[in-house]
């Protein structure tokens, strides 16, 4: 028998060893959005074998919108889904038992052509708007109460476009509109594509009295499985938080993510770099007085379409990690 061939064999009994300790592993499952940028953090774990590392196996389910990734998780068909903490907050008014994880703390903001003569949300006056995400789009609800403390009425001053984020992406492109609000990695290929910010959600948010790191964006999970299991919520939060690290120092991480990227050239996938980095969160618990302000917000300005039921930020909100 040659080298190779012995080797061979130990690896694959080695292998067949440790099949057992791997089929013991709890699996937690989580509907990604297929092609959506949560994909790129989910893929660094299950390359490095972060999940393993941490005594659990990370299963992911592709669903075709968030729409999906919330019927399979309400109707029970995975464990995880990355949403925002309103809808977690409104959930939990409606008599949902859900809980939020913090991912991502990038959030949009405006931006307008490189050859715009506008220097401030003012400047946009009779103008048209571009908002990915609708009316109640968050982005947009902090961007006109912002402005309201300036005696400007964003809303009534502008003329709004909605549409998908593509759309909104294209046309702002095709200088087909004064201003557009995108998410943000839509706003990194805009950036690259020549766009400028006028300014970010981030900045409008601390005017307000917000924290401009609050993560609005996270994994959400049914509070029974963290009463349950929360060591397993623990342990997915740590393979996140080693996911983000390594994100954000490893350039060779993001080479091997490159396909998943759909960057069109090299200046977009630097641009998403960037953003992706830009929104890790800082580590620690989340700033509760600075979520009910924000909360508030929602309430007097998106009403009951946006909030539901709920007055306040409902207890229970964010998971207690490390506690």
């Amino acid at each position: 028998m040659t080298f190779y061939a012995s080797l061979t064999r130990a690896a694959c009994a080695l292998a067949l060893t440790a099949m057992p300790a791997l089929a013991e592993l709890p699996v937690l499952t989580i509907a990604s959005q297929a092609g959506g940028t949560v994909a790129w953090e989910l893929e660094t774990i299950r390359h490095h074998g972060l999940d393993e590392a941490q005594g659990f196996r990370l299963e992911i389910q592709e669903v075709a919108g968030k729409a999906a990734g919330q019927i399979a998780f309400q109707g029970g068909e995975v464990d995880v889904i990355v949403d925002d903490w309103i809808w977690v907050a409104r959930q939990r008014a409606a008599g949902q038992d859900i809980t939020f994880v913090p991912y991502s703390r990038a959030v949009g903001g405006v931006m307008v052509p490189a050859d715009s003569p506008a220097q401030s949300l003012q400047d946009l006056a009779g103008g048209k708007i571009g908002i990915a995400g609708g009316p109640n789009d968050k982005s947009w609800i902090i961007l006109r109460a912002y402005m309201a403390q300036h005696g400007f009425d964003l809303k009534a001053e502008t003329e709004q476009v909605y549409g998908a984020p593509p759309l909104i992406f294209q046309t702002a492109r095709a200088g087909e509109l004064d201003g557009a609000i995108n998410f943000w990695h839509f706003m990194a290929r805009q950036e690259a594509a020549g766009m400028r910010h006028l300014i970010s959600v981030a900045e409008a948010a601390e005017a307000l009295g917000m924290d401009p790191d609050m993560p609005l964006l996270g994994y959400v999970v049914q509070s029974a499985l963290v009463d349950e299991n929360p060591d397993l919520v623990e342990a997915f939060a740590t393979a996140s938080r080693a996911a983000k690290e390594l994100l954000a120092e490893s350039d060779a991480d993001w080479e091997r993510l490159r396909p998943m990227m759909n960057a069109a050239d090299e200046a977009q996938f630097d641009a998403l770099v960037a953003g992706f980095r830009a929104g890790i969160p800082g580590e620690g618990p989340i700033n509760e007085d600075s979520a009910r302000v924000m909360f508030r917000l929602m309430v007097e300005l998106g009403g009951e379409d946006l909030v539901g039921s709920a007055t306040e930020l409902p207890a229970g909100v964010f998971v207690p990690l490390g506690s």
